[in-house]
């Protein structure tokens, strides 16, 4: 008797992928974190924040929608994380061999692990930052200007905020299959997002002028920002400029994952 034959498909390794992914406690206790420390940070700030007398730089620059997404910070370490976890945790449990017994050809396991992570980051922390906003905007002083989602931008922007996290993920997806750690993963993605903008402020003006707006975290600031800079990338560059860093760090992670063993 002939043993049936099975096909592996691009959907199938997805469900599978996706199966992990709500099996797994870290994933969705992470998924919750980030949304949680997104809603409760915009809150915080929205409840407590005091615009300047006169017409000081806080009063110029900060706006309803600035003050839901305050927490985004803290959301893009959490998403980041998750995705870190997705990839490196099955380096470190052993799983990954059964999982590349499974698929032999590899890489669609990697496509699928990014698709999850980020498609779940961006929709979870997009809600995140409405639920923000929402819940926040009638605790912002008298004194700012009242918003509502169909003024024009603010839904954009607070979409832009679950774009800019579910790309974070991605990359997080693609570190920890290059470095197969979840320790190191964690600790180059807290680095890019936390550490580094702060020692480019260290450097000389001209040189920080030109590195700061290529960062990862600010050019996430810059597409969901409500009103544009002149200092700043534009929307398109700022998008086009997070797309790179996640396309590097996933073609990087493809390199390995096809060239060397598990």
């Amino acid at each position: 008797m002939t043993s049936p034959t099975y096909r592996l498909t691009a959907r199938g390794v997805l469900h599978g992928e996706w199966t992990k992914f709500w099996s797994l406690r870290s994933s969705w206790i992470t998924l919750a974190v980030s949304v949680l420390l997104l809603v409760t940070a915009g809150l915080i700030v929205a409840a407590t924040f005091e615009p300047e007398d006169g017409s000081g730089p806080g009063a110029e620059t900060t706006d309803p929608v600035g003050l839901a997404l305050s927490g985004s910070a803290f959301a893009a370490l959490a998403v980041g994380v998750l995705g870190v976890l997705l990839s490196a945790g099955e380096y470190s449990t052993g799983m990954i061999r059964s999982t590349l017994t499974a698929v032999p050809s590899r890489l669609p396991v990697l496509w699928s692990k990014a698709a999850i992570a980020g498609g779940t980051a961006a929709v979870a922390t997009a809600a995140g930052a409405l639920a923000s906003f929402l819940a926040g905007a009638p605790l912002v002083p008298d004194v700012m200007t009242a918003l509502d989602l169909g003024d024009d931008g603010v839904l954009r922007a607070l979409l832009s905020a679950g774009l800019y996290l579910g790309l974070v993920a991605v990359i997080g997806v693609g570190l920890g299959t290059l470095v197969r750690s979840s320790a190191g993963g964690i600790t180059i993605l807290a680095g890019v997002l936390l550490i580094l903008p702060g020692l480019t402020m260290l450097l000389p003006d001209s040189w920080a002028g030109n590195i700061d707006p290529y960062l990862p975290s600010n050019a996430g600031d810059t597409i969901m920002s409500l009103t544009s800079s002149g200092a700043a990338l534009s929307r398109p560059a700022g998008l086009a400029v997070l797309a790179g860093y996640a396309a590097i760090t996933l073609g990087a992670a493809a390199y390995r994952l096809a060239k060397s063993d598990a």
